[in-house]
């Protein structure tokens, strides 16, 4: 009995975050949307493949879908934080939705040409600009109880990496089975699940700040307040690093398999698959955690965790040893991606979390594209392992710099939790201190 107590209470602990009706309801749809948002990704980066037979084309769509967010999302935190979040995530998906079935219908009626992908990438990436740091910030919005919000943050990679445990896996069979074109029409489908989740929702009108003014000056005080804030600075600096040279091993993923494994898109899903079980088990990790303390001491921890998977995996041509090393690789990449994510989310002032999780979400997704055509042009002229091999020797490094630099991040951060009372027994004793200073003569004799 105790037993089965202990593990409601650690289940209570893990799911707490969906104590909140909102967040419950945005919980649900996006555990269906993001599932067919994995079958895509993985369908789209194989019928390029097999459109064009080239790395380098392949490292030119995903920069297509990408370069609109690093131009865009500081633009589109300053519109995070001025207009109504709930309205644009509804816009959003449904662009998100309109764009996967117009995918769906070129390839399903078989007059898809690479320009088409292009095209409708960049079209998504457009949209995704404003989706992504409006997603981000909104979190917060959602959660009735503040003190939640590392969970909510934590559930949310948990059923992001859930759906990318079946997604690809799923479209690798679909692939085989019927083609590419019936996971763009399962993943425009989807995102009905997330569009009426955000329609049921009963939002607060939140208050806009006064000290939003212009988009020019607005956009220059996120990005002093990130360059004059240590922690925010080294933290975003780092997931940079990580997504230029080492988050693009996804691009090459259907060379590795195809070339390197002599596998088809089943070994693709597989592979994919098995990094995605990887990091559901980062985020029901962070998720079982009460506090954000020790977050960023895991960090350096979890990059330099990635990294020295990406070493191995460039040393593998074996199926079964390359999925095994999948695993750690997803694990440490989602453990660095969501405490990156919790620390800006707890340190943030709440009126420039738009605009610093717009400048979060160009390091995460921004700079992307241009890991993009590097991982694409390396991929072509030194090969897929080569890739996977400088990647992460870089990314090595970074996690160094960041673990040398980690005292005088807490130095700096330490404040902060003191004033959000996440360093309890420090706050209580400058409370007390401060009310000795202010006794009465008498009572202090």
């Amino acid at each position: 009995m105790d037993a089965n107590v202990n593990s409601s209470g650690r289940l209570g602990l893990i799911l707490r975050a969906l104590r909140s009706r909102n967040y419950r309801l945005f919980f649900s749809g996006q555990a269906v949307s993001l599932t067919g948002t994995w079958m895509q990704n993985i369908a789209l980066s194989w019928l390029v493949y097999r459109l064009s037979n080239s790395a380098l084309i392949l490292g030119v769509v995903n920069f297509a879908g990408s370069i609109p967010t690093f131009f865009l999302m500081p633009f589109a935190g300053v519109f995070a934080d001025r207009f109504s979040r709930h309205k644009i995530l509804i816009g959003t998906q449904i662009l998100m939705m309109i764009q996967a079935l117009v995918l769906a219908a070129l390839v399903l009626l078989k007059l898809e040409k690479i320009w088409h992908l292009i095209a409708l990438s960049a079209f998504l990436g457009v949209v995704n600009a404003f989706d992504m740091p409006t997603r981000q910030a909104f979190v917060i919005d959602m959660i009735e109880d503040k003190k939640d919000l590392s969970n909510a943050i934590a559930l949310n990679s948990s059923i992001f990496n859930v759906a990318r445990l079946i997604g690809p896996s799923a479209a690798g069979l679909l692939i085989a089975a019927v083609g590419e074109g019936v996971c763009f029409l399962v993943n425009g489908l989807s995102y009905v699940a997330v569009i009426l989740a955000l329609l049921a929702m009963r939002m607060k009108e939140r208050p806009i700040p006064a000290t939003i003014s212009g988009s020019l000056r607005s956009l220059r005080e996120g990005f002093s307040y990130v360059h004059n804030f240590l922690p925010i600075r080294s933290i975003i600096l780092l997931l940079g690093v990580v997504s230029l040279m080492g988050m693009s091993y996804s691009v090459i993923m259907p060379i590795y398999a195809k070339d390197v494994l002599q596998g088809g898109p089943q070994t693709l899903g597989f592979l994919m698959g098995a990094g995605g079980f990887g990091a559901l088990a980062s985020a029901i990790y962070l998720a079982s955690r009460k506090s954000v303390l020790g977050l960023g001491r895991l960090i350096p921890l979890a990059c330099g965790m990635f990294s020295l998977c990406l070493l191995a995996l460039a040393a593998s041509n074996n199926l079964h040893l390359s999925l095994l090393i999948m695993f750690p690789l997803g694990f440490g990449l989602m453990t660095q991606m969501a405490s990156s994510n919790t620390l800006v989310q707890t340190m943030v002032d709440d009126d420039k979390r738009g605009r610093v999780m717009s400048i979060y979400a160009v390091a995460f997704a921004g700079i992307s594209p241009f890991g993009a055509l590097i991982a694409g042009s390396l991929a072509q002229r030194l090969g897929a392992l080569n890739t996977l091999l400088i990647g992460g020797i870089i990314c090595v490094m970074g996690a160094a710099w960041f673990a040398r630099k980690l005292p005088e991040i807490r130095k700096a951060a330490r404040p902060v939790y003191v004033r959000h009372g996440i360093i309890p027994e420090v706050a209580a004793g400058l409370r007390a201190a401060t009310q000795s200073t202010m006794l009465p003569e008498d009572q202090k004799k």
